[in-house]
């Protein structure tokens, strides 16, 4: 009996040691850690992020449109206001070889603004971007609804130095094209892309003709960074359909670590685009300097000029300036907190006063919040 005590004593012990909490295997089964979405989607190679942009806008005009009530600013529409400008979902899976896709959908004031014509957006809610692509070596095609090739500055907010948008980004460009679109990498240091698309801003094509569009990149270093894109192809003018061109520049140079220079220029001609048939012309160049304080501090200036003298773009023959200083404040990598200060001035009594007076200044300040994910 003694020893079959001492036996059941000794495979008591022996079970204890194994399964009781406390023990290797124990802590190591405790400590199995679940993947999180972001993980898993990582290795399926499905992608996902996106922001959350709201912000406050005060106007010493209370108004922020011409005197023909066209908008003179592309998003921040609504003066002395909180604002819900956008929230965006990217979903994307781009193999290195092969076919991919992506979707941006978008949500908020900022989306009905730049919504393609004949996509019926409405209620605060767009497809920015929806295609398919196919990548083999050097060479990149996709086919569907994507952002445009033209300008400095995008869509989405956190990718510009400043709250508010150009003017160039919002009376001389397009937003977004719907068509085909290559692109092939000659070497490390240049790329050219052409594409074939319905048109400035059009989800459909409102004329059955198509418009063209080339793009060439010049990467020689990590300091410089130059594009040159060119669109041909016939738009709305104020007198009929004719061919519109456009030819915009960007050139971005890091002399020194944590100053970033821009520079941006465009030059538009649309044909009947005056009201006596003739046609119109603008152009524009603005210039950007951004300094990064620290990791968390950067100061960001843009000084920019838009010759408009036909009036086709921004409603009313001007020659229009701006000039934007912007604080940012990053207190961590999801966060990004933007105060601004804007100047605009024209030669013309353009922009109207809450009284029905108008002139030629407006100032306006505004406070940004930015969470990314």
């Amino acid at each position: 009996m003694r020893r079959k005590s001492y036996l059941g004593l000794a495979l008591a012990c022996l079970i204890s040691t194994t399964w009781m909490p406390g023990n290797s295997q124990a802590d190591e089964a405790s400590t199995v850690r679940i993947p999180t979405l972001s993980e898993v989607l990582g290795v399926s190679g499905i992608e996902i992020s996106g922001y959350i942009d709201t912000s406050y806008t005060y106007s010493g005009n209370k108004n922020v449109t011409f005197t023909d009530g066209t908008p003179n600013r592309v998003f921040d529409r609504e003066p002395n206001s909180f604002n819900f400008n956008m929230a965006e979902l990217a979903v994307s899976m781009l193999p290195d070889e092969g076919f991919g896709g992506a979707v941006v959908l978008n949500a908020g004031t900022d989306a009905d603004i730049t919504a393609a014509a004949g996509s019926g957006a409405s209620d605060n809610f767009d497809v920015q971007q929806a295609y398919v692509r196919y990548k083999l070596g050097g060479l990149e095609a996709m086919v569907g609804k994507f952002a445009t090739l033209q300008g400095a500055e995008v869509i989405e907010s956190p990718d510009n130095l400043n709250f508010t948008r150009s003017i160039l980004f919002g009376y001389a460009i397009p937003f977004t094209h719907t068509g085909v679109r290559a692109s092939y990498a000659l070497n490390d240091t240049i790329t050219i892309t052409a594409g074939v698309n319905n048109g400035w801003d059009n989800l459909v094509d409102d004329n059955n003709q198509k418009s063209g569009e080339a793009m060439i990149a010049f990467n020689p270093s990590d300091m410089i960074s130059a594009t040159v894109e060119g669109m041909v192809g016939r738009e709305a003018g104020t007198t009929g359909e004719g061919l519109r061109s456009l030819v915009d520049a960007v050139l971005t140079v890091t002399p020194f670590e944590g100053i970033t220079l821009i520079a941006n220029a465009d030059y538009g001609v649309q044909k009947r685009g005056k009201a006596n048939g003739l046609v119109a012309r603008w152009w524009g160049i603005a210039g950007y300097i951004n300094y990064q304080l620290d990791k968390q501090w950067r100061i960001a200036l843009r000084g920019e000029y838009f010759d408009d003298r036909d009036g086709f773009r921004s409603g009313t023959a001007q020659r229009w300036k701006e000039g934007t200083a912007t604080v940012a404040f990053a207190p961590t990598e999801h966060i990004e907190l933007r105060g601004e200060y804007r100047h605009d001035q024209s030669n013309k009594r353009s922009f109207l006063r809450s009284s029905g007076f108008s002139r030629k200044t407006q100032d306006t300040g505004d406070f940004e919040a930015i969470y990314k994910f």
